[in-house]
């Protein structure tokens, strides 16, 4: 069974489904209520376990019913929650997130104890792994750890994946160590300082990255599909049209599919296809975790 460690947050996401986005200041009254596990690191766990894979997933909770609920539904996927720490002091994250009509959301974050997780944390629980060739993060844990998981990652000769999710800017020396870099366009364009907004601008974009020393690059499109880059591949995989509820955790089906096809031993085509596939199942459903399709659920 292929093998993917995922390092990052663990929210619990507190949705609330309206018929469009509050101005600043107004009050609306909204519709249904739903209460999910969520987090880009959990999302990306749980959507590589639903693939198949065999996942470790490394995070920190707090002390408290979020957490606890945390890891009752990532061990309910098969999921070893022996590396998910908890922290005394700071409670478990949670994501405000808001629906609109259209399956756009707008979604705030309160880290908690997802922003104390350490470098030291991180050494800890890697040298417990037997074997780990590709590690999937994202940025909703903190920057500081992300670095030294890139340091380690060239060290130890692993392919590492960054999500840049959410969009910040990154330190240089993060760039030569990664294998694969997955923004989508609005995390693209603050990254780079360059517009990401039609076909034109992605191998421009992509160059940049590889300019600052990154293997590959795929940008992740939304209803456009996907555009990829590396050193002797370039391509565009359109996405499967869908009428889309919500689009809340359909990057990080996506990026945990992805990994799972790559940790396989799939071609860059069929990884991507693969990955492409479970995002556009994911929008058509409520929810972050509970959105990940399983492998016998892509035809």
């Amino acid at each position: 069974m292929a093998h993917v460690v995922v390092v990052g947050s663990s929210n619990t996401d507190l949705v609330v489904k309206t018929e469009r986005f509050p101005k600043p200041g107004e009050t609306l009254v909204g519709g249904d209520f739903f209460l999910f596990q969520g987090g880009k690191g959990a999302n990306q766990a749980v959507a590589a376990a639903r693939m198949g894979a065999e996942v470790t997933f490394i995070s920190k909770v707090g002390k408290d019913l979020f957490g606890k609920q945390t890891r009752e539904g990532l061990e309910k996927e098969g999921i070893s929650t022996h590396l998910v720490l908890e922290d005394k002091e700071k409670a478990s994250g949670i994501a405000l997130i808001t629906v609109n009509e259209q399956g756009e959301n707008t979604i705030v974050v309160a880290p908690g104890a997802n922003a104390m997780l350490s470098p030291s944390d991180i050494q800890a629980a890697l040298q417990g792994i037997p074997s780990h060739d590709f590690i999937l993060c994202q940025l909703e844990i903190p920057i500081d750890t992300i670095s030294f998981l890139a340091s380690y990652a060239q060290k130890e000769n692993i392919n590492l994946i960054l999500n840049p999710a959410p969009a910040q800017k990154l330190p240089e020396s993060i760039y030569e160590q990664l294998f694969l870099i997955t923004p989508n366009e609005t995390e693209a364009s603050l990254l780079t300082g360059m517009p990401c907004d039609s076909d034109s601008d992605y191998p421009k974009i992509a160059h940049w990255f590889r300019s600052k020393g990154v293997k590959q690059v795929l940008l992740t499109l939304g209803e456009k599909g996907t555009y990829f880059q590396n050193s002797t591949q370039e391509y565009q995989i359109p996405a499967k049209k869908v009428n889309a509820v919500d689009t809340t955790a359909a990057g990080d089906v996506f990026n945990g599919s992805l990994a799972l096809g790559l940790a396989e031993g799939m071609n860059w085509k069929d990884a991507i296809t693969l990955a492409t596939k479970a995002a556009s199942i994911s929008v058509t459903r409520m929810g972050a975790q509970a959105s990940a399709p399983f492998r016998s659920e892509l035809v």
